[in-house]
C-alpha cells in the first residue's frame, strides 16, 4: 500500500480510539478525521477533493432519514403511537407475557419507523407500565431495545442505517468492478431480517429470566414528594365516557391515585376499578407532577378548570410550567378567582401544592400564601417573561408536557399508511413519499414547523455524512483495497461463505466499539473492494453489512437505543455483554445461513 493509504488508516484508527474512549461524539471525531484528510489534498491528489467529500452530505439517503424524523414527530405529537401501543400492552401476569406483549409489536412498529424514535417514546410508557404490572423495568427495557433494533432490520425503511448502505450502494453503482444482481427495495432484506428477528425474540423469551436482571431503573426508584392535587373532566362521547375506571387505565397509575369522584354535585370517595365513568364526571387526582402530565395526555381527560379554555394562546401552543409564589406577589392571601389569576398573568392554575397539606377546596376557591408552588398552564414563553419576575421565587417548565393532539392520530397513521405504500406500490422513490408525507404532517397540523426543525437530529445526519466522506478517503488512497486483500488472504481459502463471515465478523466487532455508522462508513468500501476482487455479487455483503450494523446487541455503545435504555433501567455494561453476545452470534449465523441461499454469491 502507498503511504497515503497508511496515513488514511492511521487516521482511521485514531478516529475509532476517540470514539471507543469517549474523547468526544461521533459526530465530532469524524468530521475532525474527514477534515484533516481533506485538507491533505494538498499534499496529494489521492487524497479526496473537498468538493467529493462534501458531495456526501447531499446523498439522498441522509435527506431520507431527516424527513423521516418529522414524519415520526407527527406520529409523536398526536400520541398515534399510544392509539396502537396501550390496547395491545394491555395487563399482563407475568414477565414473560409482559415481554411478549412488548416485543411483538415494537419489532412490527421498527420495521416501519426509525427505531430510534419509537423507543424514545416507549420509555415512558414502558417504565409506567411496568409499575403497574409489579415488574422491575430491567426486565423489558433491554428487550424494548433488541426487539426495536431487529424490527428495524426488517426493511429497508426501519432504521437509518440501512438506508445509509442503501445510499453507499447507490454511490457506488458505476464503479469499475461493481456488480449487485438487483437494486435494494423496500422489503429486499425481509428475506433475511424476519427470520433472523424471529430467532432473536425466541431467544430473548427463552434466556430472558436467568440473564436479565432484576433490578429497579432510575425512575422507579425515583421519588418526588412535591404531590399535586388535580382535577380533570370526562369528556362527553370521549373514549372513556361509559367505561370502567379498570378500563380507562385510570387504576394503578404511577406516582398517583384517583381520590374521589365528583358527579352532578354528589363527591364519591374510595370509589373501585368497576365504577362507571360517565361524561361530564370531574375526577381528582392526587400525583406528582409526571403523573400530572401523563393525566394530560389521556384521550378524554381535560382539566376542570374553564379558565383554561379562557387563555389567549391555543391548546397546541401551551405547556405546564411550575412557579413558586413569592411574599411580594400582589395577590398573595387572595382566592386564585379573587386575584384574577388567567387575566393577570394570562396563564391557568391547573393545581396548589403546599408542602405536605392536602387541599381540599376547588383550584379557584385556593387562598395563595408565599411558598405555594403552582402548577400552571400557559404559553411557550411565559417561563421567559416571568422568570426574574418579583412576583414568583421559581419559574420553571415541565418537560414533554406539550398537549398531545389526540384528534388528529388517525390521520397521522394514515399519513403513514401512505407514505408506506406510496413507496411500495408505485415508481415513487422513497425521498418523495417521505418529503410529502412530512409536508402533511405540518399542513395537517400534526406536528408544527418548529416541532419539525427541533425534531430532526443533526448530530445523526453529521455523523452519516462525515462517515460518507471517510469511505471515499478509504476507496481513493487505496487503504480500502489493501484491507481487502488483507482478509481476502485469510478467508478465501476457506471459500466465499468464509469470506462473507469474515467481514460480518470484522464489522460486528467494530460496530461494538464505534457504532454503526462509523462501521458502514468503515467497511463498506472494503467489502466492495473484497467482493469486486473475487467477482462475488455484492448483495450478501450488503445484507450482511446492514444486519450486522443494524443488528448490535453486545454493548450499551453498539447501538443508539441501547444507550437510551442503559441508564433508566439501571444497567452495567456487563448486562449487555451478557444478554448481547450471544444474539449477535445468533443473527450473524442466520444471515451467513441465509443470504447466500438467496443470492448466490458467483454469478
Amino acid at each position: 500500500m502507498t503511504w497515503e493509504a497508511w496515513l488514511t488508516i492511521g487516521v482511521v484508527l485514531l478516529a475509532a480510539y476517540a470514539m471507543v474512549r469517549s474523547l468526544a461524539g461521533p459526530d465530532t471525531v469524524l468530521l475532525g478525521a474527514v477534515t484533516l484528510l481533506m485538507s491533505l489534498s494538498l499534499a496529494s491528489d489521492r487524497f479526496p477533493s473537498p468538493p467529493a467529500v462534501l458531495a456526501s452530505f447531499g446523498n439522498v439517503s441522509l435527506i431520507t432519514i431527516g424527513v423521516l424524523f418529522v414524519v415520526a414527530e407527527g406520529l409523536r405529537q398526536t400520541g398515534a403511537m399510544d392509539l396502537i401501543t396501550r390496547p395491545l400492552l394491555g395487563r399482563p401476569r407475568s414477565v414473560l407475557g409482559a415481554q411478549v406483549r412488548l416485543m411483538l409489536p415494537v419489532a412490527g412498529l421498527s420495521a416501519f419507523l426509525n427505531n430510534t424514535p419509537i423507543v424514545a417514546m416507549f420509555i415512558p410508557v414502558v417504565t409506567d407500565w411496568s409499575r403497574k404490572a409489579g415488574i422491575n423495568s430491567s426486565k423489558l427495557l433491554i428487550p424494548l431495545s433488541y426487539a426495536a433494533i431487529m424490527g428495524g432490520s426488517c426493511t429497508l425503511i426501519g432504521t437509518a442505517t440501512n438506508l445509509f448502505v442503501d445510499g453507499m450502494v447507490r454511490a457506488a453503482e458505476d464503479d469499475p468492478g461493481f456488480f449487485m444482481s438487483q437494486p435494494l427495495g423496500m422489503f429486499t432484506i425481509t428475506a433475511v431480517g424476519v427470520p433472523a428477528a424471529l430467532a432473536g425474540l425466541a431467544y430473548l423469551l427463552v434466556v430472558s429470566r436467568w440473564l436479565l436482571p432484576d433490578r429497579a431503573g432510575v425512575r422507579d426508584e425515583a421519588g418526588d414528594l412535591r404531590q399535586y392535587t388535580v382535577e380533570m373532566i370526562v369528556e362527553s362521547e370521549s373514549p372513556i365516557d361509559g367505561k370502567t375506571i379498570e378500563q380507562a387505565g385510570l387504576r394503578h397509575l404511577p406516582g398517583a391515585y384517583l381520590m374521589e369522584v365528583e358527579r352532578q354535585g354528589e363527591r364519591m370517595v374510595a370509589v373501585g376499578p368497576e365504577f362507571p365513568l360517565h361524561g361530564g364526571d370531574r375526577l381528582i387526582f392526587v400525583g406528582v407532577v409526571d403523573s400530572v402530565v401523563d393525566l394530560q395526555k389521556i384521550r378524554g381527560l381535560a382539566p376542570a378548570t374553564d379558565q383554561v379554555f379562557k387563555l389567549d394562546a391555543a391548546g397546541v401552543n401551551r405547556r405546564l410550567v411550575e412557579a413558586v409564589v413569592s411574599d411580594a406577589c400582589p395577590i398573595v392571601r387572595q382566592t386564585i378567582r379573587d386575584g384574577r389569576f388567567r387575566t393577570r398573568y394570562n396563564a391557568a392554575v391547573i393545581a396548589v401544592h403546599r408542602g405536605g397539606e392536602h387541599l381540599q377546596q376547588k383550584v379557584g376557591d385556593i387562598v395563595l400564601k408565599p411558598g405555594d408552588t403552582l402548577l400552571l398552564e400557559a404559553h411557550p414563553n411565559w417561563t421567559e417573561r416571568f422568570r426574574n419576575n418579583r412576583d414568583f421565587y421559581l419559574v420553571s417548565t415541565v418537560e414533554d408536557s406539550q398537549p398531545t393532539r389526540h384528534n388528529k392520530a388517525w390521520l397521522a397513521l394514515a399519513i403513514l399508511a401512505a407514505m408506506v405504500l406510496a413507496a411500495t406500490l408505485t415508481p415513487l422513490p422513497l425521498v418523495n413519499a417521505a418529503l410529502l408525507a412530512a409536508g402533511l404532517m405540518i399542513l395537517t397540523r400534526c406536528c408544527t414547523m418548529g416541532e419539525a426543525r427541533t425534531s430532526i437530529r443533526w448530530n445523526v445526519l453529521l455523523t452519516m455524512g462525515a462517515a460518507l466522506g471517510l469511505g471515499v478517503a478509504l476507496d481513493s488512497t487505496g487503504a480500502a483495497a489493501g484491507a481487502a486483500r488483507a482478509i481476502v488472504g485469510v478467508a478465501e481459502p476457506f471459500g466465499p461463505r468464509a469470506l462473507l463471515a469474515a467481514i460480518y465478523l470484522v464489522a460486528m466487532v467494530f460496530t461494538s466499539l464505534i457504532g454503526p455508522i462509523g462501521t458502514v462508513g468503515l467497511m463498506f468500501p472494503i467489502a466492495r473492494a473484497a467482493a469486486a476482487a473475487q467477482g462475488y455479487d455484492f448483495m450478501p455483503f450488503t445484507i450482511a453489512l446492514m444486519m450486522t450494523a443494524a443488528a448490535s446487541f453486545a454493548t450499551p455503545t453498539a447501538y443508539q437505543t441501547n444507550l437510551m435504555v442503559y441508564g433508566v433501567g439501571g444497567y452495567r455494561f456487563g448486562d449487555f455483554v451478557r444478554v448481547g453476545a450471544p444474539l449477535n452470534f445468533l443473527v450473524m449465523a442466520v444471515t451467513i445461513t441465509l443470504a447466500p441461499m438467496i443470492w448466490p454469491m458467483t454469478p
